[in-house]
């Protein structure tokens, strides 16, 4: 399946590299097209559940203004196809350094470089992964009720890695999560944005009084860590719960990055997203009627708001969440998942998310 998919990428590297040779050849303008990505060139389908393109394109002529651009992004091609046929990867940070054996058509900075291989994704219809490129950040971190089957890389045999067997800390998702096979008895898997917060579940074993997995964010989730989920959720039928920061951030990037994707990705949200996924809180709603301590909206903030309501295809199809963020910014407040310590550092535990869990139906689309 890996060798068939690899196949498929180094042909499409190959064929699109013959196009641009055959146009130079005939002394025309070599053009590199690929989708538009933003959420303007994205809709969303409730019964599809996450952001598809719309199709709008945009395209890349070499010109004087724009061959430094297009020499980067051939030469990246030249890369990936190198690196799928000897099987290894390459980091974003490494791609960056790579190029500076490019010369005059180095990167200056590493955002040049993610721009460009951004473009290159779409333009092949692939995720980055798939062109031999990883992130430097960790996928997020597990712990509770789970069992990872993994390979051992030496000897190809499974590996039974158990989630509840890491003490004090817990399973570190790899960057690559489709070879992974699960097994579990949990009824649910939380999703959290704070490490702060994951800790303090870990510390006082929530996922056994619970029955549940209990999964690091870390903040905005990263693609390995919404396959991660989006595998688990979907092969063990279990029911996804996210639990953040009641601020637009947490609603209008993690959360909904999490649950449909992102306007930028849109080639790729159907494998990365987790549309089961139901937001828990923190709610507008949760500031009120637990008394939270909260913090006066930021014109960020506020600009964000605007934004989601105005422009997010996901936020304009749900009336609830309309109501949500138009109630939070009435209220002119927001508040962070730790503020529930106010009434007590393990308030979280025996009072906050019983209460919540019993209803996941009065949850947040």
């Amino acid at each position: 399946m890996k060798k068939a998919k690899s196949s498929s990428v180094i042909k499409e590297i190959t064929e699109t590299a013959n196009e641009v040779y055959s146009s130079i050849k005939k002394k025309k303008a070599p053009e590199l097209k690929m989708p538009l990505r933003a959420l303007t060139n994205v809709k969303y389908d409730p019964k599809e559940g996450f952001f598809e393109l719309l199709g709008k394109m945009k395209e890349r002529t070499m010109t004087a203004s724009t061959i430094k651009t297009f020499a980067q992004t051939l030469r990246m091609m030249a890369h990936a196809k190198t690196i799928i046929q000897s099987d290894d990867i390459t980091t974003k940070r490494e791609m960056y350094y790579i190029s500076k054996n490019w010369a005059e058509a180095a990167f200056k900075e590493q955002p040049e470089s993610d721009t460009v291989m951004d473009d290159l994704e779409a333009m092949m219809m692939v995720n980055r992964e798939q062109l031999g490129f990883i992130p430097e950040e960790k996928g997020g971190e597990v712990a509770g009720k789970l069992i990872v089957i993994d390979k051992d890389p030496d000897t190809g045999k499974e590996i039974k890695i158990d989630c509840t067997k890491f003490g004090s800390g817990a399973y570190s998702i790899p960057t690559s999560v489709e070879h992974l096979k699960f097994e579990t008895s949990a009824k649910f898997i939380l999703a959290i944005e704070t490490a702060g917060m994951f800790q303090r579940l870990v510390k006082h074993n929530y996922w056994k009084k619970a029955n549940c997995i209990l999964v690091s964010m870390g903040g905005v989730p990263t693609r390995a860590l919404r396959r991660f989920i989006r595998r688990l959720s979907d092969e063990r039928r279990l029911p996804v719960y996210v639990f953040v920061d009641g601020d637009p951030y947490g609603i209008g990037s993690i959360y909904r990055t999490l649950k449909v994707g992102s306007g930028n990705a849109a080639h790729i949200n159907e494998y990365f997203c987790v549309p089961k996924a139901k937001f828990l809180g923190i709610t507008p709603q949760d500031i009120i009627d637990y008394k939270l301590p909260s913090h006066p909206l930021k014109d960020v903030d506020i600009k964000k708001i605007k934004d989601l309501l105005k422009n997010d295809p996901f936020i304009i199809h749900h009336k609830e969440w309309q109501n949500a963020l138009k109630q939070m910014n009435h209220m002119k407040v927001r508040a962070e998942q730790q503020a529930l310590a106010k009434w007590g550092l393990n308030y979280v535990i025996e009072k906050y998310l019983p209460d919540k869990i019993k209803h996941p139906e009065k949850f947040l689309p």
